[in-house]
């Protein structure tokens, strides 16, 4: 561990499985934190069974939990709770992901935690927060952002719905507020000394992501629609236009001095240029002159020019990218029980806040540091 990282020496016991709460304490482990990750006997936590399989585990699993450690204990058994104690005493902050209840039931909700260890910081991620009608309702992201608008503004048509390929309130609804909220909590427990209950709600932080489309409906009463307004399909100057060969271009000249080269650049008609007359009859007369070329043409025009125009890349051409190679975003590696190696995910965290990336990390074993906090377990 590099003694220059920012959480080195603070302990994270996570209860939390799949993709918030695991995202959330990988960023705090490659800032230096020790993330003891609680997981059932057996099989542990379900993404390790996830296909494809890279050795032993889903690579899903391996990759987010990168550097980890991992305890098996049944949580049902009372005995077990009490075997804990001395390891929540010892520790920093929980995270946690189960519906409201659950972990009180269990005999781990805040308040009992806070008479073991009352500098904790306790995250609790749900869907619906810890209070109102919907606290227990069943949901995943895309009922997240069902609910709370963001999907209704960029849907498709009625004839092809279209599901986001990023699980958006999993990681910008959970995984960076809890971090965000984590080390707040951090430096206020320096100032006060006093620990403090998270309450992560996914679906309360989307409506921060809509901001735009909130503040146009609470001032003109007129709530936007998918595919009308400047943000979502509405406007030639934030488009996905097709190429000739099937690729395409994203084309997002919003300032009018970028629209203005834009123009110029793909040749478009003087008749199309003011384009508040007639937005539609722009798009059109713009998606004509984009597919009649190839996109190594469109590439050519638009390199080097303020326009903000490329070409959608996907992601085996994004990963190998010159430019994000050579800022060092797949520089850390993951390795397995094989000694095989893949590159690490690229968390938002600052290459000097994070580790060695000369030293590849592994996901744990499923219980491989039972010995180690659970002194007298079987």
């Amino acid at each position: 561990m590099m003694t220059g990282q920012p959480l080195a020496g603070v302990r994270v016991l996570d209860f939390s499985t799949l993709l918030p709460g695991p995202m959330a304490s990988l960023m705090l482990a490659e800032s230096g934190a020790e993330v003891v990750k609680v997981e059932r006997p057996g099989y542990g936590e379900e993404l390790r069974l996830y296909e494809p399989r890279w050795g032993r585990e889903g690579v899903n699993f391996s990759v987010l939990n990168r550097g980890k450690k991992s305890i098996a204990i049944d949580l049902k058994d009372a005995r077990n709770i009490k075997l804990m104690e001395p390891l929540i005493r010892d520790v920093d902050i929980i995270i946690e992901q189960f519906r409201p209840g659950v972990m009180q039931r269990l005999g781990l909700g805040y308040e009992a935690v806070r008479t073991i260890n009352p500098k904790i910081i306790y995250c609790s991620i749900t869907g619906y927060g810890a209070t109102g009608p919907k606290t227990s309702v069943a949901g995943h992201d895309l009922n997240y952002i069902g609910d709370t608008g963001i999907l209704s503004l960029s849907m498709g048509t009625a004839e092809h719905p279209v599901v986001p390929p990023v699980l958006i309130a999993d990681l910008a609804g959970g995984t960076y507020p809890a971090v965000v909220n984590i080390l707040l909590a951090l430096l206020q427990r320096e100032k006060t000394g006093e620990g403090t209950h998270l309450d992560i709600a996914m679906t309360d932080n989307m409506f921060m992501l809509s901001y735009w489309a909130s503040a146009i409906g609470n001032a003109k009463k007129t709530w936007p629609k998918s595919g009308r307004e400047l943000l979502t399909g509405g406007s030639p100057r934030y488009q996905i236009y097709p190429t000739k060969d099937g690729e395409f271009v994203a084309a997002a000249p919003l300032e009018q001095k970028f629209w203005q080269r834009f123009c110029e650049l793909i040749e478009l008609p003087e008749e199309f240029r003011d384009d508040q007359k007639d937005p539609e009859k722009t798009i059109s007369a713009v998606a004509k002159l984009i597919e009649h070329k190839p996109s190594r043409h469109w590439h050519r025009v638009f390199y080097g020019e303020d326009c903000c125009c490329s070409i959608v890349a996907d992601l085996k051409r994004a990963v190998n990218d010159p430019h994000f190679v050579q800022r060092g975003l797949f520089d850390h590696k993951i390795a397995n029980e094989n000694g095989e190696q893949l590159p690490a995910l690229s968390v938002a965290v600052v290459p000097q806040f994070r580790d060695d990336p000369a030293k590849p990390k592994s996901a744990p074993a499923l219980g491989s540091h039972n010995d180690e906090f659970l002194k007298g377990s079987s």
